[in-house]
């Protein structure tokens, strides 16, 4: 087509009504590139709602991997065994995918902070006071509020970002909040074994997270700064129904598809970080002349998940920046890619912790860092592929789905497991459980966590063949939408996108 045969228009409006989809998506995202499109840009304010954002999710990882740092004590003082140690932080996932998708509704037509304060303050408070509790069922009874409290943080803090930013620099924020999960976790076990170990008593280390959730609390309600959804993109997107929003979901096959494979990646970490220090103390524990002590194991385990996070996550928003420019399917891969270097490299930590000393744990390094490539990846795919005004709703979805069929089953599958081997196991039923079958069965029990990476590696490569396609139906409704906004007397062509998405 010769371009001096077009007359010269800026009318987002004037493209749609020509049926020029393309043109009208195309200059959109050129408007997207002029906002932000350097860090350099960011303001002040900007950078202190991200770190606000990134330090709630640091110490709520914190908590939710502070009881797994001490598991060796609390099953002592509750006398429990493997399924119910296992139980405590199922009933805490359970709690928070069950209310993540009322915080989704929430999140996406009220204010945010009001909900996520309150929230924060919540488990906060709750962990303060469970840590007092004596009795297991009181005790697994406040993990439960916990997770309630924590459901409501989640869902909303990576939609403040996506509404704050566009482009590259929202795929660097979102990293730098994603950050703050393997960080927070190693911490969490830090926190937990040290502390405890340092007061004589494991509750201490249950102490530490509330007094930082006060703070939170203040900077969330008088510091950070709650932008109108959509406004990075300058979207004026109306807000659909409950119904509409969750038909739209389950349509998109890049957004079903990649929840899949995250909750492949939510089971296996949610049995890692549960049951990972334990297994490779009892390995450590079969060979002569070893005396690694459970602190000790959970010390070097935390350290681990902690640099591994440290370099995986921005390792992947560095590559799936990069690989996306010049390939859009870049980041589906990148994630499967990812998960299948993790899978043969946890198999194979499992199968030498007997064995060896130091080869378990660098394995496992090699394992978490492949898996921590996905978390900004993933959480940057579920928002490009989702209109505006429907991603509080994706993201409680997401959580929902992944969390129901992969860490809140996975810690006490793995447990429930681990405790039918030993029966198997053991010469005879009424003797009680050697070293050497309390550690076969776990590590038989873990082995399952290597086939569902597998099947999430899977789920990702199969993502990639629709991803394209479904990010340019939501930059082709941003278009439009603002486009109908800009010249109102004109036919709005982007319902039937929006409904349909």
């Amino acid at each position: 087509m010769d371009p001096r045969g077009i007359t010269p228009n800026t009318s987002n409006q004037q493209l749609v009504i020509n049926g020029d989809n393309d043109s009208a998506t195309a200059l959109l995202q050129e408007k997207q590139a002029r906002r932000h499109n350097s860090l350099r840009e960011v303001t002040f304010s900007q950078y202190m709602t991200v770190s606000i954002l990134c330090f709630v999710n640091l110490i709520n990882y914190m908590d939710r991997l502070t009881i797994a740092g001490v598991l060796n004590n609390v099953k002592t003082e509750f006398e429990i065994g493997d399924g119910k140690a296992g139980f405590l932080q199922t009933v805490f996932v359970v709690a928070y995918m069950l209310f993540a998708p009322i915080f989704g509704y929430l999140g996406d037509r009220y204010s945010r902070r009001v909900i996520m304060a309150s929230g924060v303050a919540l488990w906060s408070l709750t962990t303060f006071f469970g840590s007092f509790l004596h009795d297991y069922e009181s005790f697994a009874f406040f993990r439960g509020l916990v997770g309630i409290g924590e459901a409501s943080y989640s869902t909303i803090a990576p939609t403040i970002i996506s509404d704050l930013f566009v482009g590259d620099v929202r795929s660097k924020m979102l990293a730098f909040f994603y950050f703050a999960i393997p960080v927070g976790s190693g911490l969490g076990y830090i926190v937990g074994s040290v502390v405890g170990a340092a007061l004589g008593n494991w509750r201490y280390g249950l102490r530490v997270t509330p007094f930082f959730g006060a703070i939170a609390v203040a900077l969330i309600i008088w510091v950070m700064e709650d932008p109108e959804r959509g406004a990075s993109e300058e979207s004026h997107i109306k807000p659909t129904s409950y119904k509409d929003d969750l038909r739209a979901l389950i349509k998109n096959p890049s957004f079903m598809l990649s929840t899949i494979a995250f909750t492949c990646v939510a089971f296996v970490t949610g049995a890692l970080t549960w049951w990972g220090p334990q297994v490779i103390y009892l390995g450590l524990g079969l060979q002569p002349g070893n005396e690694f002590s459970f602190e000790r194991v959970s010390l070097t385990f935390g350290a681990i998940t902690m640099v591994s996070g440290m370099l995986g996550v921005p390792l992947g928003a560095w590559l799936g920046a990069g690989l996306q420019k010049r390939w859009g399917r870049a980041h589906p891969l990148l994630c499967g890619a990812g998960l299948l270097l993790s899978a043969p490299a946890v198999a194979l930590a499992l199968l030498l912790t007997e064995g060896y000393m130091y080869a378990p744990f660098a394995l496992i390094f090699i394992g978490e860092l492949a898996i921590n490539i996905n978390w900004a990846i993933v959480a940057d795919m579920s928002l490009y592929v989702v209109i505006p005004p429907r991603r509080s709703t994706a993201e409680a979805f997401q959580i929902l789905i992944s969390h129901m069929f992969g860490d809140a089953g996975s810690p006490y599958l793995v447990g429930v497991i681990s405790e039918s081997l030993k029966s198997y196991l053991m010469p005879s039923p009424d003797d009680l459980p050697s070293k050497t079958v309390e550690f076969r069965a776990l590590q038989y029990a873990l082995f399952i966590t290597c086939f569902v990476e597998v099947l999430g590696g899977i789920f990702f490569l199969i993502t990639s063949a629709y991803i394209v396609r479904d990010k340019l139906k939501v930059d082709r409704a941003i278009a439009e939408a603002e486009a109908q906004h800009t010249e109102p007397s004109h036919a709005s062509a982007h319902e039937d996108i929006v409904a349909g998405e």
